[in-house]
């Protein structure tokens, strides 16, 4: 009796606040789909905060009640929808609870994974994580209905998941009856067969909120019917849903145990949730703000950007400026017959120990949405790619630190340290940006829109008379598929090493001083990070014909010059060129590639050659320093690129003015 009361409460509650979810499904073609009604726990608790306690006290009584009061509330709105032709009531109608931003996420009740225990099982349990498998869609066996061959009393069986999905044969007649009727006699009705889509994935707390030492847990989750496919592996997800366990496969010789299972009500990815959310209005007002007051001398606005990259570590102007190129990116071109270049670039720090490689990798890590570190010795070619893992007698691939780092960066420190297969397995991941797998009977391309970003040593004393590839044993192909390549040499220089003492001295000095969001000055991490997902959403640069002009030249000029660097000076190089170019626009804060962004390219790929073609002096890259002045210092290195280019009788207004900022 109490359940038909809820019922009907649950019912008008749907009918009083989401009418509109409802009709819309009414309307739908298909009735043998099924639906989700998606609602806001806090709304109910709003509404009915006896009703919000129920659902989650008891979810496994309440929700299917949920589902059955949807049922009922679509007949009601259907009686006032008779003119439409294709409106029918959808029996397969789901109500998904979301739980943003209700009490229920608090950590009682949204426990890390590690942290589940027996308490929650039987209430309504949110947990959150990163896919890292996701198994086959099965179709399982919904209910089955029986039919009682002395009253003719029918009722329905539901599987039961702590036996793996088996639907046990009824004992006993339900019927509730004045006379008890005691047969233990039932026949299947046959025609009634429902079945649903059913797919188990596994989820993994991420690594960022572990304790120290601590091994990351995961958890199978249970997804049915509309749910399934909706996650792949590298997302990160909040799940909702009922703890409860099941039997672990009865191998031989092996105790039987209860293994937690959650099977999910709710899924939210997460991955759009944060590019979306983290840029409100009044954020892109002050970068608008901020590039206005820099509208005479943008590179000084873009030097205040590129201070903010890793402030712990003094100078290396030319590496945080390669980092923020690398992790903006270019814009993805798609020709007419589907052939694609890859937008992203690649970046790659050759360095003696100790000046500063890994802590660009972390930093790099922390602006990047989704990130993946690991370390050369620790990878294998499937612990990158994908491994073929046996479960519960069938393959399944299980992804690898480049698939889960899709769409974001995976950093490989120590990439010499690499055995020279697992190398290889790269190549393909890194231009053609997909990974094929013939494991195990499973063949199957895999995307990996990854940003590859790798340090590593050179092999023994850097020698500047030799090539690259021999200083740093990575092969040609490899070399050639990184954008930048920058070369950090521990030269001893007494005024360098006096600068970078006092600077780390004065940062132990001043460790609890915490910046003010004066955009002027120095940015922090939250404002860059959201300042890289705001350009590369909102910026596709189009060249002008000055920056073609500039990039078509140096490339040339490259292409004759090249003795030493045959393995960098590809054709793909060219690629590298205008992809740093966008970039640099994009951090520019503008739409089109001007002939200062094709000017910091080139400087930039001159800065990874090991003999540079134009600018004799470059130098190292370890003691490149923010200039004073930088617009200043711009127009010098303009003037000199472009006679070297022969270009000065292109743009004669360079060589007379001295330089030009906007080009």
């Amino acid at each position: 009796m109490e359940g038909n009361v809820h019922s009907k409460e649950l019912a008008a509650y749907l009918l009083s606040q989401h009418s509109e979810q409802l009709s819309s499904i009414i309307l739908a073609t298909d009735p043998r789909l099924h639906y989700s009604v998606y609602v806001d726990f806090a709304e109910i608790m709003d509404d009915n905060p006896a009703l919000s306690q129920f659902i989650f006290a008891k979810p496994t009584e309440y929700l299917p009640l949920f589902n059955e009061a949807a049922v009922w509330a679509q007949k009601v709105i259907l009686a006032d929808l008779k003119q439409c032709e294709n409106a029918s009531v959808k029996d397969n109608v789901h109500v998904r609870i979301n739980i943003s931003g209700s009490p229920l996420e608090c950590p009682e009740t949204f426990p890390s994974i590690g942290r589940v225990r027996v308490k929650h099982r039987g209430i309504l349990l949110t947990i959150k994580g990163t896919v890292i498998r996701s198994g086959a869609v099965k179709m399982i066996e919904g209910e089955r209905i029986y039919e009682c061959r002395r009253c003719k009393h029918r009722f329905k069986v539901y599987p039961e998941v702590e036996t793996r999905n088996s639907i046990p044969k009824p004992l006993f007649c339900p019927s509730q009856r004045s006379v008890i009727c005691e047969s233990t006699s039932f026949q299947l009705v046959e025609d009634n067969k429902i079945c649903h889509d059913y797919q188990e994935i596994k989820i993994q707390e991420s690594t960022q909120v572990l304790g120290v030492g601590a091994i990351p847990r995961s958890v199978p989750i249970i997804l049915k019917d509309d749910l399934v496919d909706m996650v792949k592996a590298g997302d990160d997800v909040i799940v909702t849903g009922i703890l409860t366990a099941k039997w672990s496969t009865d191998l031989k010789d092996v105790r039987c145990d209860l293994d937690p299972v959650l099977i999910a009500n709710h899924v939210r990815r997460m991955n759009e949730l944060k590019s979306e959310i983290d840029i409100p209005d009044d954020a892109v007002l002050k970068l608008k703000q901020f590039w206005t007051e820099f509208k005479d001398t943008p590179l000084k606005g873009r030097n205040a950007i590129l201070q903010g990259i890793c402030p712990q570590v003094f100078g290396l102007f030319t590496v945080k400026l390669a980092v923020a190129l690398t992790l903006i990116g270019g814009v993805q071109h798609v020709d007419a017959s589907g052939t694609k270049v890859r937008g992203e670039s690649h970046l790659l720090l050759v360095g003696d120990p100790g000046t500063g490689k890994s802590q660009f990798l972390k930093f790099a890590a922390k602006l990047s949405n989704r990130s993946v570190i690991t370390t050369g010795l620790g990878s294998t070619s499937a612990g990158l790619t994908v491994t073929a893992v046996k479960d519960g007698g069938e393959w399944m691939l299980e992804a690898g630190a480049l698939v889960l780092a899709d769409g974001g960066l995976c950093c490989i420190d120590e990439f010499d340290s690499m055995r020279e297969h697992d190398r290889a397995t790269i190549h393909e991941a890194m231009e053609q940006q997909t990974i094929s797998v013939a494991k195990a009977g499973l063949v199957t391309t895999l995307s990996t829109r990854t940003i590859v970003f790798g340090a590593t040593n050179p092999k023994g004393h850097y020698d500047p008379d030799q090539p690259l590839s021999v200083n740093t044993t990575l092969s040609g192909p490899l070399l050639s598929r990184f954008d930048i390549v920058l070369v950090l040499l521990d030269t001893k220089n007494p005024d360098w090493d006096a600068v970078v003492s006092s600077h780390i001295l004065a940062e132990a000095e001043t460790k609890n001083h915490n910046y003010e969001e004066d955009l002027g000055t120095i940015w922090p991490l939250s404002m860059l990070r959201r300042y890289i997902q705001f350009v590369k959403r909102y910026f596709r640069p189009v060249l002008t014909k000055e920056a073609e002009k500039v990039i078509s030249s140096y490339y040339q000029l490259q292409r004759r010059s090249a003795t030493q660097n045959a393995a960098r000076t590809t054709v793909r190089m060219l690629e590298s060129l205008i992809r740093l170019a966008q970039a640099h626009a994009r951090l520019m804060f503008r739409n089109e590639v001007r002939r200062l962004d094709a000017i910091t390219a080139i400087l930039c790929i001159e800065s990874s050659m090991t003999t540079s073609a134009i600018v004799d002096s470059m130098g190292n890259a370890l003691h490149s320093n923010f200039a004073e002045n930088p617009d200043q210092e711009y127009a010098k290195q303009e003037r000199l690129i472009l006679e070297r280019l022969h270009l000065q009788d292109e743009f004669p207004e360079v060589i007379s003015t001295g330089g030009s900022i906007c080009g």
